[in-house]
């Protein structure tokens, strides 16, 4: 692992640059609405557009990185990524209004292409990179301490630019994925030769992908759904508390920053600590799950009752917590419920849902912002009620073969295996076990 340590610092850039370009601009939105003369909508469609570019595009980058090579695949990525970047500042710095909003837009969908060819391709190339299981079970640690870093970091660092220069976040983009760009150039050295999966054709792609889901599809439904719901819930009530800390309670700048990161520093510790524990017990997975599951519901019911901003954060911030719990749950349980040939596939079409999630929650928001806090936090708690029926019915672990019904027998395997199955897919997974846009 000592010999490739500079191949794994220029990979754990990709997750940490492409959380901040999507993240970093929560903080802002408010500002970008007043500058521009936009509806609440219009701004909250700058992280949609984002999240749908990546929906569409997950499942394809993975195939082509599958077929032409990782590296061939993740620094044109980086650089459609940054090109998207300099769309949006040349926009924001000469144009003015709904015009510069267009531009914008545009210059965000690029955004969307270039991290869906980088982000996703970063765990398998991992398990290109290293021949030892614990070497590559320690490197995935690294990538998504890496993540989960840039998710905390981003409404900080979005909220110290934004009192600079409102479009500053989008200068620091094109600057931060060049900075990627070269590192993965010049440090990333060949993966050594070994064993790889059969090439699929196209063809052999879309058909395996259709008799796995026709196969397994109810509990892969269900859990890709509770994936979506656990990120329209993360990403919408996010939404909801920037424009509530700029509206109601005038707060901006790096204070507004350091309370948005509240409720994600929760999340991630919860996820950081339920991932210590689940191992592969697969029934202690269900039941974490639901409970995460269940405490965001009552969440977001109390949340509902009262605009306090002590009180809003704080039932905010619980709600994160079941969804830290839940995340990593569901995760393992996706990752050891396929066989291996089909692992890569299935992972990423699961990515892709968590972005149906991450592209509905701010647009959805905005719509009801007239209706009412209450009316709001009623739609969250609800999602995560049915989030919740759909793990204690749908999502079952069972006796039979991987993949009967759903997952395996509860059993202890080391994370040494989940690293091997990483490495022998042909994974296009945004992250073997735990991952977040």
């Amino acid at each position: 692992m000592k010999e490739r340590k500079w191949d794994l610092l220029a990979l754990a850039s990709i997750p940490l640059i492409m959380t901040l370009g999507n993240s970093m601009l929560l903080p802002i939105l408010p500002q970008i609405s007043k500058e521009l003369g936009i509806s609440a909508f219009q701004v909250s469609m700058l992280i949609t557009v984002y999240g749908l570019m990546a929906i569409v595009m997950i499942p394809i980058a993975g195939y082509l990185s599958d077929t032409y090579g990782r590296k061939k695949v993740i620094l044109p990525s980086l650089i459609i990524a940054a090109i998207g970047g300099v769309v949006c500042v040349v926009a924001a710095w000469f144009m003015k209004g709904v015009s510069a909003y267009w531009v914008i837009l545009a210059g965000r969908l690029l955004q969307g292409i270039g991290a869906a060819g980088a982000f996703p391709i970063v765990i398998p190339f991992i398990g290109d990179l290293f021949k030892e299981e614990e070497d590559v079970s320690k490197s995935l640690g690294i990538i998504e301490t890496s993540n989960t870093f840039g998710k905390v970091l981003s409404p900080i660092l979005g909220a110290y630019l934004g009192i600079w220069l409102w479009f500053a976040p989008f200068i620091a983009i094109p600057v931060l994925c060049l900075i990627s760009f070269f590192l993965v150039l010049f440090l990333v050295r060949k993966p050594e030769a070994k064993d790889e999966p059969e090439k699929q054709g196209i063809r052999e792609f879309l058909s395996g992908i259709v008799s796995v889901l026709r196969k397994k599809g109810r509990w892969l439904y269900a859990i890709f759904a509770i994936g979506g719901i656990c990120m329209f819930v993360t990403f919408g009530v996010q939404f909801y508390l920037s424009e509530m800390l700029e509206t109601k309670y005038k707060m901006h700048g790096a204070m507004k920053g350091f309370v948005l990161a509240i409720p994600l520093a929760l999340l991630c510790l919860a996820s950081y600590g339920t991932g210590k524990i689940i191992g592969q017990n697969k029934t202690l997975m269900k039941w974490l799950g639901f409970g995460g599951m269940v405490l965001l519901t009552v969440a977001m019911i109390f949340a509902g009752f009262n605009k306090d901003i002590y009180f809003l954060v704080g039932f905010m911030g619980l709600g994160c917590v079941g969804i830290g719990i839940v995340l990593p749950c569901m995760d393992a349980l996706i990752t050891e419920g396929i066989e291996k040939e089909n692992s890569g596939t299935i992972t990423s079409l699961y990515s892709s849902m968590r972005f149906i999630g991450v592209a509905l929650g701010p647009p959805v928001v905005s719509l009801l912002l007239s209706s009412g806090h209450w009316v709001l936090f009623a739609l969250m708690a609800s999602v995560g009620a049915i989030g919740g029926l759909l793990t204690l019915f749908a999502v079952t672990p069972s006796k039979g073969s991987k993949g009967d019904s759903g997952v395996k027998e509860p059993e202890q395997v080391n994370p040494g295996l989940l690293s091997k199955r990483v490495r022998q897919t042909s994974a296009i997974s945004l992250d073997g076990k735990k991952s977040y846009p």
